[in-house]
């Protein structure tokens, strides 16, 4: 009886001990999947998160201030930049801010607005007003159109612009700014002492506002000096390199004797106009061509 409990006892050890090691090897086997997939999720995090850094340092990428080109890519062959710019804008950096100037084919697209359509309508004052650009086909031949200053917030990634035709309807398209390259301004020889009369570009601004071109422009000790007449009579003050310049008149259309470091190289200025309910000063670029004696 002795005997037969003794081998009764072994064999129910030898249960118990198969038993505990096959615990043991099925938790190790849960330990080590467990172990798997932690550090399949953890890779896979790292992965997406380093990949949504790199997405959010191409969005965020800034450039040094200055003037480039750059590609307008549109979804759309009836909404894109004028043929005779080649897809391209020019893209101004100021004080870290992107703003994009695109010339369009013609005068049928009156506004955009950077967003949806739908909302468009109920923020008027968001929408972005044309300019007035000349155009120059490759045949010599030149045509006005529209322009405007489209505010870029990332490089390379898509936004929504809507439009606003001539027949009072928005709609909605997906554009980008891709492809920058730094714009190398070719500045002009400095003509000779003596008067002359160049053309003149005026950039920024809500567009309304022109000055008289070509303009009187002055060589004097090898320093230039330009007359800029204004479409308007109520800019009280001009800001050049960090100067106050007042009207040179009293009566008539604002007019100011301002300083002109380069020709060919985009100018920046500030007018401070009094025609809205307080004044307001507005950034302006002006550009001065190579002139003709008078």
């Amino acid at each position: 009886m002795k005997y037969t409990r003794f081998v009764s006892l072994l064999a129910v050890s030898a249960l118990l001990a198969a038993s505990l090691a096959g615990c043991g090897s099925s938790a190790s086997s849960v330990a080590s999947s467990a172990s798997s997939e932690a550090v399949s999720s953890a890779a896979e995090s790292a992965v997406s998160e380093a990949a949504s850094e790199s997405a959010a340092a191409s969005s965020a990428r800034t450039l040094e201030d200055g003037t480039y080109t750059a590609e307008f890519d549109t979804d759309s062959s009836m909404f894109h930049v004028n043929e005779a710019s080649d897809g391209k804008g020019t893209l101004t950096v100021e004080d870290g801010q992107m703003t994009l100037h695109i010339s369009l084919q013609s005068k049928k697209i009156v506004n955009l607005y950077v967003g949806m359509a739908a909302d468009a309508p109920d923020h008027e004052a968001d929408w972005l007003q044309p300019t007035t650009d000349t155009v120059t086909y490759s045949d010599g031949t030149s045509e006005e159109v529209y322009g405007f200053d489209v505010p870029v917030e990332a490089l390379d990634t898509d936004f929504q612009l809507a439009i606003l035709g001539t027949k009072g309807k928005w709609y909605d398209h997906t554009v980008s700014v891709r492809n920058v390259e730094a714009q190398a301004a070719e500045a002009v020889e400095t003509p000779a002492d003596g008067s002359y009369t160049c053309e003149v570009t005026l950039e920024g601004g809500s567009g309304r506002a022109t000055v008289d071109s070509p303009t009187a422009l002055t060589v004097a000790d090898g320093k230039m000096t330009a007359a800029i007449v204004w479409s308007s009579p109520n800019y009280d003050y001009m800001i050049v390199d960090g100067e106050k310049y007042l009207p040179t008149n009293t009566e008539g259309n604002s007019t100011f004797e301002i300083p002109v470091s380069a020709l060919g190289v985009p100018l920046s200025v500030v007018a401070d106009t009094v025609a809205m309910s307080t004044p307001h000063e507005i950034e302006y670029t002006l550009t001065f061509s190579a002139p003709s004696e008078n």
